[in-house]
């Protein structure tokens, strides 16, 4: 019952009393009181009223509307079905209410970066680019010089696989063939993957990385070769542009023996074919989808047909095959394992971040919150106007010009 028609009823005269249920647990109850044969007649009667009496009639008055709000409050506060939930400003917000707009868009801009889990970072593929082509680079100069000091008239050392398989004439150049397959068919998935950016630096960091290892063990060790069938350029000694002449032609040519651009000797512990023909393999593998498994199994074959014709050929010890692949897969794995991983970046009990190389991870993978999924995206966009239908395009010119 609302609070006038309480006023309403206290008003009126007579014996009953009414009683009702506001709201939940909420009762109230209002009792007239009859009035007397003497009130009665001196309410009637008229007569003078005096100062008193119009005093009281104010004081009732008053009462009566100051119980008419509080009735009315109580049952606000009593029914309303709703909670009144805060919503504090953003520091953004703040920035744009005080006219600072050129800050409030950039800090618009961090924060929907810092949202996407998976940001591109086309720079930092850059980095790693540079990077990878350095050391490269470093390679190509350290086979110079390694070249140098191969021992001359040195009997290869022995090998249980040479002693085990004889020599195959042709194989390293099924090795090569292989490895250009696998790199074609990388090079392509990697043009539709959505997140390409991602997985293009992490190819050319794990790359640049194993072949700086490489750097690290030809120059330390050098071997002897392999076989009496190998032909190694003659040496130079003192030549410093013939060498330069060297590094050239062999980058040129990438490193390859089918290009003739591979003439010199002494790169042995590891292999880098190897190395080429695993890393590739393990990252067509991780970035395509499980249920492609007669893909996985074609690329698997190269990759292991290639490994097994280094070996035929005679022009690696088994040993720089061996441990190529160990250090291979065992970068991959450790990389991956951490940036798929959020919860192990931060922890002390983390023993794979104290490698040399986390302060690189750390920068590559920082803004990288969740593992990269396989999503496909096609390279180049589409413009706008060509996904339109033409014939509605012509309609809408056709309907200017009439108007």
């Amino acid at each position: 019952m609302a609070a006038p028609e309480l006023l309403d009823e206290r008003e009126e005269g007579g014996t009953s009393s009414s009683s009702s249920q506001i709201g939940d647990h909420v009762e109230v109850t209002i009792e007239t009181r009859p009035q007397s044969d003497m009130e009665m007649t001196s309410a009637s009667a008229p007569g003078p009223r005096s100062a008193d009496d119009t005093l009281d009639e104010g004081r009732n008055h008053g009462n009566s509307l100051r119980l008419a709000r509080a009735l009315r409050a109580g049952l606000l506060r009593k029914n309303q079905d709703y909670v009144r939930i805060k919503i504090p400003r953003s520091r953004g917000a703040r920035g744009g209410a005080g006219g600072d707009g050129g800050s409030t868009q950039g800090r618009r801009g961090v924060l929907a970066q810092s949202a996407n889990p998976l940001p591109q970072e086309w720079w930092k593929t850059g980095v790693a680019f540079v990077y990878t082509c350095s050391c490269l680079l470093l390679t190509t100069g350290v086979i110079t010089m390694v070249h140098e000091r191969v021992p001359s008239q040195v009997p290869p050392l022995p090998d249980k696989f040479f002693d085990l398989v004889p020599r195959m004439p042709g194989a390293f150049s099924v090795t090569e063939i292989n490895g250009m397959l696998l790199v074609g068919l990388f090079f392509v998935q990697w043009l539709f993957l959505k997140h390409r950016a991602i997985v293009g630096r992490r190819f050319f960091f794990l790359q640049g990385t194993l072949y700086l290892y490489r750097c690290l063990t030809m120059y330390l060790t050098t071997l002897p070769v392999p076989g009496t069938h190998m032909n190694c350029a003659p040496k130079l000694y003192g030549d410093a542009q013939g060498k330069v002449y060297r590094m050239l032609k062999m980058v040129s040519g990438g490193g390859l023996s089918i290009t003739g651009s591979h003439i010199m000797c002494g790169d042995y512990l590891y292999s880098g074919h190897t190395v080429m023909l695993t890393l590739t393999f393990l990252f067509i593998r991780e970035y395509s989808p499980r249920s492609l498994w007669w893909y996985h199994l074609i690329c698997w074959l190269l990759s292991a047909v290639g490994v097994v014709c280094i070996l035929l050929a005679h022009d690696h010890y088994s040993i720089d095959v061996v441990v190529a692949y160990f250090i291979t897969t065992r970068i991959f794995y450790w990389y991956h394992t951490m940036a798929n991983n959020q919860a192990m970046r931060g922890s002390p009990h983390n023993y794979l971040s104290h490698t040399w190389w986390t302060p690189i991870f750390n920068f590559l993978e920082r803004n990288v919150r969740m593992p990269v999924p396989c999503t496909f995206a096609w390279p180049i966009p589409i413009p706008t106007s060509w996904l339109t239908n033409p014939c509605r395009r012509y309609s809408m010119v056709q309907t200017t010009r009439e108007e």
